[in-house]
């Protein structure tokens, strides 16, 4: 398999490459990963999974490109991807990340990121959120777009595996109230900002990877750096510094972070369940 993904490399690179060696390294919980050396030193980071899930890989193909246009964070380079020996693969830039960097400059960039606007919510075509598919049909309402094509979506997929969440209708019913009057711009956003999709470089410069990109609220991204942690003070003050925050962010973060939530239910199960009946509740809650 590594000599086929080498010539694909070759010819992506347009010169000739041998691999001295792979060595596993961690690539989360959906794909195997590695680091493959060449003879010449450099190297690669390779993701590699069943074929059937060569979309995925071409659908963060097209996000990386996406966020490397900007020049706004660095991401890795994709150098190419397909289909050996039953194996879907994608060979990126080598990246040796550290978890430690320049907060601030973390936030700020992100915040510039979010600047790369679009006059419609959505993206280009569908694409995952982990390995679920995410819909993203352009739309001029954002309301109508997070109702439809991000937690409508979830909850139908929960409903499908035995969930019935309490409530979930009059909440999707109501959702205006969480956008009245805050109008959001169609921002592009990574779409999975979790912190095990950041990281450092070995110069502390932020680096952002495994993107869900789209046009949306771009208090989605920020919502969900908070779901887990891992994003330090100086990393909010930063993008507040160029970007500050809406009134009534507070209060929809736990919105936006319900769809990952729901998400990671209907991936693993668990008791994600719960929480999410928890986030449903609260959000009601705050309805008059």
């Amino acid at each position: 398999m590594w000599e086929t993904i080498a010539g694909y490399l070759a010819e992506a690179l347009e010169r000739p490459v041998a691999i001295d060696r792979s060595e596993p390294v961690s690539g989360g919980c959906i794909h195997q990963a590695a680091r493959l050396i060449t003879h010449s030193g450099e190297t690669f980071f390779v993701k590699t999974n069943e074929a059937a899930q060569l979309p995925i890989f071409e659908a963060e193909v097209d996000g990386l490109n996406a966020l490397r246009e900007t020049a706004a964070i660095r991401v890795p380079q994709p150098f190419c991807h397909g289909v050996t020996a039953k194996k879907a693969f994608l060979v990126l830039e080598y990246i040796e990340m550290v978890s430690q960097g320049c907060e601030a400059e973390r936030g700020r960039r992100l915040a510039r990121l979010h600047r790369h606007s679009h006059s419609h919510f959505g993206w280009r075509t569908d694409n995952f959120i982990g390995s679920t598919p995410q819909k993203n049909a352009w739309s001029s309402a954002w309301v109508s777009f997070f109702r439809e094509q991000r937690l409508g979506f979830q909850v139908e997929r929960a409903t499908t595996k035995g969930i019935r969440l309490r409530n979930t209708g009059a909440l999707l019913d109501q959702l205006d109230y969480f956008f009245t009057p805050y109008e959001p711009v169609p921002s592009l956003l990574h779409g999975d900002l979790w912190e095990g999709n950041a990281a450092f470089d070995g110069a502390g410069d932020p680096v952002l990877f495994d993107p869900a990109v789209y046009y949306g609220d771009r208090e989605a991204d920020l919502a969900l750096t908070e779901l887990f942690g891992g994003f330090g003070r100086a990393f909010y003050e930063g993008y507040t510094n160029v970007w500050p925050l809406d009134a009534g962010y507070e209060g929809r973060k736990t919105l936006y972070n319900l769809y990952h939530v729901l998400n990671h239910f209907n991936l693993f199960g668990g008791g994600y369940a719960r929480q999410s009946q928890s986030m449903v509740d609260a959000l009601l809650a705050q309805i008059p």
